[in-house]
């Protein structure tokens, strides 16, 4: 069936499940839903790579929340951030209640008394970061002998950010799984190890390349100098009016860009790792109603923002590794919206532009700004007469019209004759 005519009617969803879904006025289910709900309700384990924005938190609720109504049991979610965790939660909580049925987030941050009383209602999905929920294993606070499905969310960025060891020492707790879901952006050589050890005969469903960006984001990138990345910034927020997510390398940065941002008079807040939860909460629901113009954050949010109207991306600072490339610009150009993302990379990370180009399978369009000068500005690190071709197009256009870069030429002052 083609995408163009598919509705989630003809996916062998049941009954009581298709209502909940025409309520919730669900039609049209997105490639990576129209393929992975088949499977997964026949019960199957499951490889999806699909890029961030292109509905996957569906494509495994859909057949996880049916199964726990037919056949009883608990499903196990797990993803590498706090954010990421509520995000899940409140995708999959409309698809709960109709069925009576509850769900338990367990994350950092939060205090451990109102989790384990959670827990003692016997959730029938819990949600939960890796290193949480060790800490309620350790306590006893919780046993895992009732879940049947297991779900592992942005599994990529989980074994990133070092939660190989948590996530093994989680699986060997739960005895009676029968499946195994796992999806993500990117597919790096951890999860494969960790598809054959733990699931039977997955099926990989791949509806784009491992690394493929969001069709819907136009790319740009400037080469300046350290220096002026505070101008070009200040220069992209008055050239875009809408909301702009702005990725920093470390939380000691994002607090000085924050405060720099302050000055150039926006509205702007911060997420990082010294944030409480609650700080963390207020600053992504002051976004998403308008309260701040502008969000400051390290990759610690790059997985967990599900904001459909974030205009502009900005890479500050490039990522540790190049596949947070791919899931940072995923935060712009969601639910089918056009986006632009902007990277900022100083003259001497050319080998790290090269790793991203190589993941991406494209080149970024360079661009230069004519008020910088050239002391300080490198014309994109493009070769002279050398052209670049964008994406898809997003706002603006920056990325779909060809530029031809020519060194800028400087006449000499005639000499007067005598």
């Amino acid at each position: 069936m083609s995408q163009s005519n598919a509705v989630f009617y003809h996916l062998g969803i049941a009954p009581d499940m298709l209502k909940v879904l025409e309520k919730l006025r669900f039609v049209t289910p997105t490639p990576i839903q129209l393929q992975a709900i088949p499977i997964a309700l026949e019960g199957k384990d499951i490889m999806g790579i699909a890029q961030t924005g292109t509905g996957k938190t569906l494509a495994f609720g859909i057949p996880a929340v049916q199964r726990l109504a037919a056949e009883g049991g608990q499903a196990l979610v797990l993803v590498p951030t706090r954010e990421l965790a509520v995000q899940v939660a409140d995708a999959i909580e409309p698809l709960l209640k109709p069925f009576k049925m509850t769900s338990a987030v367990l994350i950092g941050g939060l205090k451990m008394p109102g989790q384990i009383a959670a827990i003692k209602r016997n959730p029938d999905l819990i949600i939960a970061t890796p290193g949480r929920l060790n800490d309620h294993i350790y306590q006893g606070t919780i046993g895992l002998g009732e879940v049947s499905v297991v779900i592992l969310d942005e599994a990529d960025r989980m074994f990133d950010m070092g939660f190989e060891p948590q996530v093994k020492s989680i699986l060997r707790c739960v005895t009676n799984k029968k499946q195994t879901m796992l999806f993500s952006a990117t597919m790096p050589p951890d999860i494969l190890k960790l598809a054959t050890k733990h699931m039977k005969l997955p099926i990989t469903i791949e509806i784009a390349p491992s690394g493929t960006t969001t069709k819907d984001v136009s790319q740009e990138l400037f080469i300046v100098k350290e220096n002026v990345k505070n101008d070009v910034l200040k220069m992209l927020l008055q050239k875009y009016r809408g909301t702009v997510l702005v990725f920093i390398r470390t939380k000691l940065k994002a607090s000085r860009i924050t405060r720099n941002i302050r000055a150039m008079g926006a509205k702007v807040a911060e997420i990082h790792s010294d944030r409480s939860m609650g700080q963390r909460n207020q600053a992504i629901e002051g976004f998403k109603r308008g309260r701040y113009r502008v969000l400051v954050a390290t990759d610690i949010a790059a997985r967990g923002i599900d904001i459909s109207m974030i205009e502009l991306v900005v890479n500050y600072d490039l990522p540790d590794d190049a596949e947070n490339y791919v899931h940072r610009i995923g935060r712009t150009g969601r639910a089918g919206k056009e986006g632009h993302a902007v990277t900022l990379a100083t003259p001497t990370q050319s080998h790290d532009v090269n790793k991203i180009e190589a993941l991406i399978k494209m080149t970024l369009p360079r661009s230069t700004q004519p008020q910088f000068s050239n002391a300080n500005f490198v014309a994109g690190g493009a070769k002279p007469k050398r052209r670049f071709s964008g994406g898809s197009g997003g706002p603006k256009g920056a990325a779909t019209r060809k530029t031809e870069y020519r060194p800028k030429r400087t006449e000499s002052p005639k000499r007067k004759r005598k």
